[in-house]
Parts: structure tokens; C-alpha cells; sequence
């Protein structure tokens, strides 16, 4: 758009056209010695759409605990943020340590993966343990806490064991408010929060205000749900994501696993109907990339996050 037309520009305009006026010119001439042609291509170009306020990251989880490596591949690859899980706690000792190391890559800590609350434990105990993991992460420089659960073994699961965990998560979300860290559930495969119907009963017995949803996006697929429809009905309660890919391994009927997780764009999940659901509830904040092991043992962590950030980027336009 043309900028506001100089107060000299405007008179020597207004003395041109008493000047055509006084010579006989037509008034179509004096117009245009009063308003010059303008270039008007400008509107004619589509507006773009505003730029997406989704920050990258990239878990350190693939390098199995060298998280020193995987700091330095992360940061090289571009991603702005890095998830760590808590055995740093031990490797670093001292949280600036780990703080001073992500400032110079220039990586924020998005989040520290704590592990799993355990229904039938002490609770005094579960608390404690989580919200020393929390001291250490708000030390760090670090923004969130995200935990699992311990699903119970050798009993039938009970809809007291849901009250239960989202009362834990109650109280934990209570205490790492008061250091400044937002507590984040993430769903999983083998907890009480494998389907989709289950995180349903946590986060229903679950205050909103001290305990969001971490949405795993293969995690949750894999157990029978649809991301997009989580992503509609908790928007108010995601507090961050992961992005992730899973896929069906050939022999379905093996004891064993049949899925494995795998780079972005290589397994079942819908990933652009997921990001189309993130702009549509109008989602701020991070996604994390991530993948639990090289399903390739012939690549290495940073070149499976490189074919991640290649799909991010080319099939999906988006810049980490």
C-alpha cells in the first residue's frame, strides 16, 4: 500500500492543478498531476496465511542416555528445543550444568520426562520423586514436567485406580505449580492411559488447573484413537505435543510387539490431519519430535531425526 502522500508533495499537487486550472487544461489532466498513477498489483496478491506459532523440538529418548550427543545432533539439525528424560539428572549432577550446555546450542528445555506415577505406591514418596525431577528442570532452565504411569501387574484394573491416578496428578500438578513447572500427562502404550476411553476417566478425575495432557499422537493411535478428535476435544488442555509415527509390524499374531515406531512420514499416522487440527483450535506452543529407538540399526539417531525434519519440511511445508 502507497504510504501517506508527503504534506510538500500534496501542496506542490494543489499548486499544479490551480496552475492547469489557470492554463485551460482539461480537468482529467489535472487530476492526474494531483494523483499519479499508482501501482496496484500489491492487491492483487493473495494474503499469506500468518506464520504458525508451533515451536520444534526433538526428544533426546533416540540416543538411549548420551544426551550429550544428542544435544549436539539436535542443535545441528536446527530444532529450536529439546525433551531430556530424567536420568540426566545423574549425568549432569548440577542443573546449570545442563542449562549452561543448552545456551551455547542455543536449545530451550521444553520438558524433562520423569517417568511414571504408581497407583498402589506411596504416595508421599511418588510426589517426592516427581517434584525433586521438577526442582531439577526449573533449575535447568526448563518448562515443563511430563509424566506416565506404572499400569498395575498381576491384578484386574478398577475405576478406582483412574480416581486415583488423577488425584496424584492432582497433587503433583499442585506442587510443581508452586516451583513455576506446569505438569503434563502423557498417555502410553501399557499404562492406564493406553485408549483413548481411559485418559477419558484420568483426565476427568483430573483438575484442569494443575494437570494438563501431553497428547502422544502415535501413542494415542496406536491404542484405538483418533488424534484429531483428541486434539478437538482436549484443546483447552493440551499443554504439548508429541509428534510421532508408528506403524503395524508384518505378523500381527506374534507374542511379541507388532508395532514399532518409526521417522514421521513412514507409519499409519494421519500427520497433516493432525497439524490441520492444531491450526484449527488455533494451537501455540511446542511439538516434539520423537522416536523411541532407530527402528534402521543401520542409521543412526541424528540421520532417523534428519528424515523426521525432511518430511516436516517438505511434505508438510513446515520450517523447524
Amino acid at each position: 500500500m502507497n504510504p501517506r502522500v508527503p504534506r510538500r508533495e500534496f501542496l506542490t499537487g494543489v499548486a499544479a492543478v490551480a496552475s492547469a486550472s489557470f492554463l485551460g487544461l482539461k480537468p482529467s489532466c489535472a487530476r492526474e498531476l494531483l494523483y499519479p498513477p499508482m501501482d496496484l498489483s500489491y492487491f492483487e496478491k493473495p494474503i499469506p496465511p500468518a506464520p504458525s506459532e508451533i515451536h520444534y523440538g526433538y526428544a533426546a529418548i533416540t540416543w538411549g542416555g548420551n544426551d550429550r550427543q544428542a544435544i549436539d545432533d539436535v542443535a545441528a539439525l536446527g530444532f529450536r528445543g529439546i525433551q531430556i528424560r530424567s536420568n540426566a539428572i545423574e549425568e549432569f549432577g548440577s542443573p546449570q550444568l545442563l542449562r549452561d550446555l543448552l545456551a551455547k546450542h542455543n536449545l530451550s528445555f521444553v520438558a524433562l520426562s520423569s517417568g511414571g506415577i504408581n497407583v498402589d505406591g506411596v504416595e508421599t514418596d511418588e510426589i517426592a520423586k516427581h517434584v525433586g525431577h521438577a526442582q531439577f528442570l526449573r533449575d535447568a532452565g526448563g518448562r515443563y514436567l511430563q509424566v506416565t504411569d506404572d499400569r498395575p501387574k498381576n491384578r484386574a484394573i478398577t475405576a478406582a485406580d483412574y480416581k486415583r491416578l488423577g488425584q496424584l496428578l492432582t497433587e503433583l500438578g499442585k506442587r510443581t505449580a508452586d516451583l513455576g513447572i506446569p505438569l503434563g500427562y502423557h498417555n502410553h502404550m501399557g499404562s492406564l492411559g493406553e485408549r483413548p476411553e481411559e485418559v477419558d476417566q484420568i483426565l476427568e478425575a483430573t483438575d484442569p488447573r494443575y494437570a494438563k495432557l501431553e497428547l502422544d499422537v502415535a501413542h494415542y493411535f496406536q491404542g484405538g484413537g483418533d488424534p484429531v478428535k483428541c486434539i478437538e476435544k482436549y484443546s483447552d488442555r493440551v499443554l504439548f505435543l508429541h509428534i510421532k509415527d508408528v506403524e503395524k509390524l508384518p505378523d500381527a499374531s506374534a507374542p511379541t510387539k507388532t508395532y514399532r515406531f518409526v521417522e514421521l512420514g513412514r507409519g499409519q499416522v494421519d500427520l497433516p490431519a493432525i497439524f490441520r487440527a492444531l491450526h484449527k483450535v488455533n494451537y501455540r506452543g511446542w511439538a516434539i519430535v520423537e522416536l523411541d529407538e532407530v527402528p534402521d540399526k543401520s542409521r543412526t539417531p541424528k540421520e532417523s531425526a534428519a528424515i523426521s525434519k525432511k518430511y516436516l519440511e517438505q511434505k508438510l511445508g513446515i520450517t523447524v
